[in-house]
This record gives C-alpha cells, structure tokens and sequence, in this order.
C-alpha cells in the first residue's frame, strides 16, 4: 500500500486558471475504486497499490492532453512503506495524536 502526493500542472495553456484540469483528473480517479483520493489545495493525495497509482497518474496525462495541454509539469511523492500498513488518516491521527 503506498500513498502518493501528485500535482499535475499543465503550461502554456493561456490561463493562468488550472481548475478545470484538475476537476478532469478527479474524473479520471473516480474510475478507479480501489484507489483511496483526498483533493487538497496544492496536491491530490493517492492511496492505493502503487502500481495502479503509476498506471492512473498516465490515464490523468493522457486526459489533460485530450483537453489541449501540449505540455506538463508533474510532481509525484511516494510512501511506500513496506514494514507496516498504513493509511493517510492512520497518519495524520499519529500526527495529531
């Protein structure tokens, strides 16, 4: 189980506005039941089977190409921990704990 961070921000597109990208990226999660998603202000945080996450964040390229992006900027943070099963609430409850 891995929890992954993405931002996806297409360039050059003639706004500054970038809302109607990310609201075609939360479509393309939302076709992925096994993934757990939380939209936050700056990232879309993952959490789900990594490789499924890997194969998902292409499926949320290729959308944002469809919409006319000709390019993307992409940052991508990964847990991936091993030892132990986690969750995103598992660890904002250690945290807040």
């Amino acid at each position: 189980m891995a929890i992954v961070a993405v931002s996806i921000a297409p360039l050059g597109t003639g706004s500054t506005s970038v809302s109607s990208y990310v609201s075609e990226a939360e479509r393309v999660l939302e076709r992925h039941p096994n993934l757990k998603v939380r939209l936050d202000p700056m990232f879309t945080n993952i959490e789900g089977d990594l490789r499924e996450i890997f194969e998902t964040i292409i499926e949320m390229h290729d959308a944002l190409v469809a919409m006319g992006a000709q390019r993307l900027s992409t940052v991508i943070k990964i847990d991936d921990r091993r030892d132990h099963p986690h969750s995103m609430e598992e660890k904002m409850a250690v945290v807040q704990a």
